[in-house]
């Protein structure tokens, strides 16, 4: 499982024009699955994402996480985060799962994060075209895989 963290003044995202989610201050939360993810994945994953102290303390230093500022998480599915770019100059897709195996993930995912957070997650429709618009903050972008955790 892969996730691009992006700390946000706000986020959301559209589906035919419509948003079906938004945040304010908070964390968009980019994620990629593939079919060796498991619940123990979900579990480090959200656990970091959730904990991971980026937001500024009143120090200007980043002492805090979203938990601490009150801040929501926004979360899109995202399979191409699963690209493969060793050969060529096409990426390989080989390695993102499927629907049938990748939305209960995704859904579990977003279940876990709220679990953690005590906050409902908002989300994007999955699978759907979405626009995604953001105003990343700092910028401070960080970049997990729950198979290289470092």
């Amino acid at each position: 499982m892969r996730a691009v963290i992006q700390r946000v003044k706000e986020a959301s995202v559209k589906v035919d024009d419509n948003i079906t989610g938004r945040i304010d201050k908070g964390l968009l939360v980019l994620v990629g699955i593939e079919d060796a993810d498991t619940d123990e994945d979900i579990e480090w994953l959200t656990k970091k994402i959730a904990g991971m102290r980026i937001f500024d303390d009143e120090n200007g230093v980043m002492n805090l996480s979203v938990m601490d500022i009150d801040g929501r998480i926004l979360a899109v599915s995202q399979f191409t985060l699963m690209a493969s770019t060793k050969k060529g100059n096409r990426p390989s897709w080989i390695r993102a799962s499927k629907g049938p195996i990748a939305e209960p993930m995704y859904e579990k995912f977003c279940q876990a994060l709220e679990k953690e957070t005590g906050k409902k997650t908002e989300k994007g429709i999955f699978g759907a075209d979405m626009k995604v618009s953001l105003l990343n903050d700092g910028p401070v972008t960080i970049i997990m895989d729950t198979k290289n955790k470092e």
